[in-house]
């Protein structure tokens, strides 16, 4: 007979802030979690087949090719260069990295809900700031809070889940402004959707540098959600710590293939995310037409700050066989799908009873 454990968890864990996946329900149009519609392309399903034949051997533990692939594409020495599980787990691979308990971690709210969490894993202090009437990152707020115990600040952009992105002009104003020794991380997850040429590629900005990382992930875009495969290009002591403190073989020989086939197939893929744009602004434009106050995105969903009817309208959207995210008390975030099921949630959306 078996006796109850004692064995005592972390104090504090209970308050752990919990990270909620989108939905997914049998029938129903699956818009939570901003995933490409489409699959992997021939060229990247073939790739990782041929790879799968290799998975009695453990994966290149450092990812190097897919490093000097990834360097190699964006002008960037190997050494500035890290990989990690999803550019979530670089997220977390930073914090224990550069926080001490009581470290302070500085980002916007609402913005990507692994930060908090993340946070709290490791210790460290997380100081939120509230977006902008816009929804946007008010950086003017984010330096005017940063204190002698800042390490980090997180700048999601485009942000997640409003889809609003900070401009140049302003961004650059922010990060000269920055203290030396607080690390500016550019969580660029939807780059690749960025239409607007006055929001700045994250990785020219770091070039002259020295406290700026940039945040990518193979995820959106290029449609590995499944693999989990992300990169980090910062200054060359940061990513020499990340290798420090990452779990070994977390990123698996498929994703490290699939990667560098999708890179390889980069200019095919891109053109995919076009498609998403040009639906991105069809969905929008009817969206404001029904009503809607839908700030403009340049990621691949939409942000509807619905407030208090958030709950209400994500369950009058599953009644209609479509599944949205929602974010209780300040809006939801719905993903881009094909123009099919994009019709389906706009129905759905102009049906909404609460709406007027």
């Amino acid at each position: 007979m078996s006796t109850p454990s004692v064995v005592p968890t972390r104090a504090g864990l209970e308050s752990l802030p919990k990270y909620v996946p989108g939905r997914s329900l049998p029938g129903a149009i699956k818009l939570a979690s901003n995933e490409v519609p489409a699959g992997p392309l021939p060229s990247v399903a073939s790739a990782i087949a041929a790879s799968a034949a290799e998975i009695n051997r453990y994966p290149d533990m450092g990812a190097w090719a897919l490093v000097d692939r990834i360097a190699t594409r964006f002008a960037v020495p190997q050494e500035r260069v890290a990989v990690g599980c999803g550019s979530v787990a670089l997220c977390q691979q930073l914090i224990q990295a550069l926080c001490e308990p009581g470290d302070e971690v500085m980002f916007a709210w609402r913005s990507f809900e692994a930060y908090p969490i993340l946070t709290q894993i490791v210790g460290a202090t997380a100081v939120t700031l509230p977006l902008d009437a816009g929804h946007t990152h008010d950086l003017d707020a984010m330096l005017a809070a940063i204190t002698p115990k800042t390490r980090l600040v997180y700048v999601c952009n485009p942000n997640n889940p409003t889809g609003t992105a900070v401009r140049r002009a302003q961004l650059e104003r922010f990060l000269d402004a920055v203290p030396p020794h607080v690390l500016v991380v550019l969580d660029e997850a939807y780059r690749e959707f960025v239409t607007d040429q006055e929001v700045p590629d994250g990785l020219e900005l770091a070039a002259g540098r020295g406290n700026v990382a940039v945040l990518r992930t193979f995820s959106k875009a290029y449609g590995l959600a499944g693999l989990r495969v992300g990169y980090a290009v910062a200054p060359e002591h940061i990513t020499a710590a990340l290798r420090q403190v990452f779990i070994p073989f977390s990123v698996n020989s498929l994703a490290q293939t699939a990667a560098i086939a999708s890179l390889d197939a980069e200019s095919e893929l891109l053109e995919r995310c076009a498609e998403i744009v040009s639906e991105r602004t069809r969905v929008r434009d009817a969206l404001l037409e029904a009503g809607y106050q839908v700030p403009e995105s340049q990621a691949n969903f939409v942000w509807l700050p619905l407030g208090e009817k958030t709950t209400e309208f994500a369950e009058h959207a599953l009644a209609n066989k479509v599944i949205v995210r929602p974010f209780a008390g300040d809006g939801a975030r719905v993903t881009i799908g094909t123009p099919e099921e994009n019709e389906v949630f706009l129905a759905a959306a102009r049906s909404f009873p609460a709406l007027t």
